[in-house]
């Protein structure tokens, strides 16, 4: 509830109604299955020196939320702006009239980072709120996250339908795009 009213003021100051925003609400996430709900950034931040939460997915898939820049988010009292990197998946607000998801990509894998890619691609901006936050809660591996660990064919169709994205995204975007063919191997 607090995340909703902070994103409504936010999305009123930030004049989303006319420009295109991604705003980036950083996320966090616990190892353990109860936790009481930090009730204010604080406290979030207290639990994180604790290490009762950790900036999402750090140990696992670090470069996915690497540019939130959490050192900066700690200290932040404004909404601040970021920069698109190769595999950034953030969890934004946008506008309806935003990009859909692209549907190749079903299951586990890919959908957040190329749908980041196309907002970049239309040059939204991506800003990172202050003080709004989320918390992913363990839970059982999906059937899809499970596939796509244990099936060698699974991880090729990924990485086909993948390279079929990157080049659809340079056909229509062109020359602006090719940061996105050329991000894995820098």
């Amino acid at each position: 509830y607090l995340l909703f009213l902070f994103a409504r003021k936010s999305i009123i100051q930030l004049d989303m109604a006319n420009t295109k925003k991604a705003l980036i609400v950083p996320a966090f996430e616990t190892l353990r299955y109860r936790l009481s709900f930090p009730k204010s950034k604080a406290e979030l931040l207290s639990m994180l020196d604790m290490g009762t939460l950790f900036t999402f997915r750090y140990h696992v898939w670090t470069k996915g939320h690497a540019p939130t820049n959490f050192a900066k988010w700690r200290t932040a009292t404004t909404p601040y702006r970021v920069e698109w990197e190769a595999d950034f998946e953030p969890y934004v607000v946008v506008r309806k009239d935003c990009p859909e998801y692209d549907r190749r990509f079903v299951g586990f894998g890919w959908n957040k980072v190329a749908h980041i890619m196309e907002l970049d691609a239309q040059e939204y901006e991506f800003t990172v709120l202050p003080n709004a936050y989320m918390i992913h809660m363990p839970h059982a591996p999906s059937f899809d996250i499970t596939k796509f660990r244990s099936n060698k064919q699974y991880r090729i169709c990924l990485k086909t339908l993948k390279e079929e994205f990157q080049q659809d995204m340079s056909r229509h975007y062109g020359f602006a795009a090719l940061k996105y063919l050329t991000a894995e191997n820098n």
